[in-house]
């Protein structure tokens, strides 16, 4: 064995609630005697798709000695459910960039007889276009975008939701990578916004992220809420804590989902997000 990243448990925040197991594409897990467990590091990639949809904060990564990810092992483990968690499966890893993975996922269809399932794109799905090249004297000429930012610090854990920034406020609460993605964020979706950005999969403390978002509604009164998240399954869960926060406040204001390409930070989705019932 050797030292990996894989999933870590914690069994006193589980509640049994089970919203991870279909949204671990491996099927390395289950509820049992009342808990989320790890079935097998073999199972496990690491790679922490179901870190997001913990509503308790109790699945993180870790670094620790475990069994090598087996790829053909878990393949065969997920195949007997089916065509749509095979796609959900190849869709996880091409997100990730996983193209070593896919390669042996395919590989294992190939020789299983299985055919790739309808709507996937196979690895290319991994390969993203690179923006179109600027010449330096093109872009002296060029003035720089200004900055939409108005309100220091955006981090969760650092904002204060009694910010006077936040009273009334729009608000956008971003995935950390959406900036980075889409080259025109601060135009098209920060402007007139006040910001707070946060990361499902790797950020702890979730708990408090979302008691400074149901303070923004009630405490700052903000007049609607902007999610923006990438099209990996882990930025989920940054609209699950909005929703909860939300469901938890006692004033009710609108909600937007947006959801953006890892291929080319464009826009793919773009939603009113009705209540919980």
């Amino acid at each position: 064995m050797s030292v990996r990243t894989i999933i870590s448990i914690d069994e006193e925040k589980c509640n049994g609630c089970g919203l991870c197991i279909p949204n671990c594409p491996e099927g390395a897990m289950q509820v049992i005697d009342g808990k989320a467990r790890l079935v097998s590091d073999l199972f496990c990639d690491g790679l922490g798709a179901c870190v997001g949809y913990c509503p308790e904060g109790a699945i993180t990564l870790t670094e620790r000695e475990a069994e090598p990810y087996d790829e053909p092992r878990a393949m065969a483990n997920i195949a007997p459910y089916g065509p749509g968690t095979i796609k959900a499966h190849l869709e996880h890893l091409a997100a990730h960039g996983e193209e070593h993975l896919l390669s042996q996922a395919m590989a294992w269809l190939r020789e299983a007889g299985i055919g790739v399932p309808e709507g996937f794109s196979g690895a290319a799905t991994v390969k993203t276009a690179p923006g179109p090249r600027v010449s330096l004297a093109a872009a002296a000429d060029t003035a720089p975008p200004r900055s939409m930012l108005t309100n220091w610090p955006i981090q969760m854990h650092l904002l204060s939701p009694m910010a006077p920034r936040f009273k009334g406020a729009d608000v956008l609460l971003s995935a950390d990578c959406v900036a980075y993605a889409v080259g025109s964020f601060h135009s098209s979706m920060l402007e007139g916004k006040a910001l707070a950005i946060a990361c499902p999969k790797l950020d702890e403390g979730k708990d408090i992220y979302r008691e400074k978002l149901t303070a923004l509604i009630d405490h700052a009164q903000i007049a609607s809420l902007t999610v923006v998240m990438m099209q990996v399954p882990c930025c989920r869960g940054l609209l699950d804590l909005a929703q909860r926060a939300r469901e938890q406040a006692h004033r009710s204001i609108p909600m937007k989902a947006m959801v953006v390409s890892i291929d080319n930070g464009s826009v793919l989705s773009e939603q009113i997000v009705e209540r919980f019932t």
